[in-house]
C-alpha cells in the first residue's frame, strides 16, 4: 500500500495534530451547508435548539421536503465530530418523511448555531486506555404525539469521548424512571469496545462504569 503520510483530511474531516493529540472537525464542510442555504452573514443562535421546546407532527408542510431532507441528512454526517448537535439532529431527522415549517424553522436554526461554532470538534487525546466510563440520561415523553421518550449517552475511554448516541426509545415508557432505566440499559448494551480492545491486545481491566442522573430507581 502507498504510504499517504500523516492524516490531514480525511472524507470532509480535518485531522489537526496539537501537542495534547489529534483534533477532528468539520469546519470546511460546515461551512458549505450555511453557504448552500444562504445563511453566512445570518445572527447565530446560543443554542441548537429551544429550550424546553417540544416538537409536535401539527402545522403547514414545508414547501421544499427534497431540500428538508438534503439539509438534514448533510446535519447527520457533521454529527460525527460534533456531539453537542446530536440531540438537535434526532429532531429534525424524526420528521423527514413529513416535515413541517416548523420543524424547517428549527432545522435553520440549528444552522444559525453551527455558524457560530465552526471552530468545534472533537478532541483526541495521547493517552493510554484506562477505564471506560458511560453517561446516560433520558428525556421522559419528549414527543407528544407518539408518547416516546428520549435516551442519551457518551462512552469515554480514558479521556476520549469515543461513542455517543441520542435517539426515540422504541416503546412508550410509563414513568421517568421506566424511561431512565431504558437509556442506561442501551448505554450498557450498545458499546462493545471492551471484545475491540481485547482484540487490538489493549485488554482492560476494570468494568464499565455508567453514571445516571435519576434516583428514582437507585
Amino acid at each position: 500500500m502507498t504510504d499517504l503520510g500523516l492524516l490531514h483530511y480525511f472524507l470532509g474531516i480535518h485531522a489537526t495534530r496539537t501537542g495534547s493529540g489529534l483534533f477532528l472537525s468539520h469546519k470546511q464542510y460546515a461551512s458549505e451547508i450555511i453557504e448552500r442555504e444562504g445563511m453566512l452573514s445570518c445572527h447565530p443562535y446560543m443554542t441548537p435548539v429551544e429550550p424546553g421546546a417540544k416538537l409536535t407532527s401539527h402545522g403547514p408542510p414545508v414547501k421544499d421536503p427534497t431540500l428538508y431532507r438534503s439539509l438534514a441528512g448533510a446535519l447527520q454526517y457533521l454529527n460525527f465530530t460534533r456531539p453537542d448537535i446530536s440531540y438537535a439532529v434526532l429532531q429534525v431527522c424524526i420528521f423527514m418523511n413529513d416535515p413541517r415549517e416548523q420543524h424547517m424553522h428549527d432545522l435553520r436554526r440549528m444552522i444559525r448555531y453551527i455558524q457560530g461554532t465552526t471552530d468545534l470538534g472533537l478532541q483526541l487525546y495521547a493517552s493510554s486506555p484506562n477505564t471506560l466510563v458511560a453517561y446516560t440520561d433520558a428525556d421522559w415523553v419528549s414527543f407528544p404525539t407518539t408518547r416516546r421518550s428520549t435516551s442519551g449517552y457518551c462512552v469515554f475511554l480514558g479521556n476520549n469521548l469515543l461513542s455517543w448516541s441520542s435517539k426515540n426509545q422504541l416503546t412508550p415508557s410509563r414513568s421517568s424512571a421506566e424511561a431512565e432505566y431504558r437509556g442506561v440499559a442501551n448505554a450498557v448494551a450498545e458499546p462493545c469496545f471492551h471484545n475491540l480492545l481485547r482484540a487490538l491486545h489493549c485488554p482492560l481491566t476494570s468494568a464499565t462504569l455508567v453514571y445516571y442522573d435519576n434516583v428514582s430507581y437507585v
